[in-house]
């Protein structure tokens, strides 16, 4: 019987053709190896570090949030009793001196007269806090 092998139903003979498996030096793939898994590591360590930066920054981004919430809810917690914050005071008198110059400068540019150029919130804002003085 011949040297021939059977070989999922094809008859396979032994020949020249094909590719035959390249001698390569043992050394030289275990270093290659070797590299590979070094800079691998390397990649590894680095993507630790970026996600371990943004988790800290996504923390410290939470704990300043929450801080604004706590000031909101102390500021809601005075409002309650009658009384306006000194901050939102503060950033009333600025927002309002801010349109005041803003709409100034629009007059002299423009040359016309703009009725009130206030956005709806601050004009609630501003009613609201106005109906508390008036109150006391």
């Amino acid at each position: 019987m011949d040297d021939s092998k059977v070989v999922g139903g094809k008859v396979k003979k032994p020949g020249k053709r094909g590719r035959k498996p390249a001698k390569i030096d043992l050394k030289a793939k275990l270093e290659r190896s070797r590299q590979s898994a070094r800079e691998c590591r390397a990649r590894k360590k680095l993507r630790y570090q970026y996600l371990e930066e943004l988790v800290s920054s996504r923390e410290r981004a939470i704990c300043a949030l929450r801080e604004e919430l706590e000031m909101y809810k102390q500021w809601c917690m005075v409002m309650d009793q009658g009384k306006i914050p000194s901050e939102i005071k503060a950033l009333l008198t600025g927002e309002e001196q801010g349109k005041t110059q803003q709409n100034s400068t629009k007059l002299t540019k423009a040359g016309k007269t703009e009725a009130n150029s206030s956005n709806p919130l601050s004009v609630c804002s501003w009613f609201s806090l106005t109906n508390i003085e008036e109150r006391k």
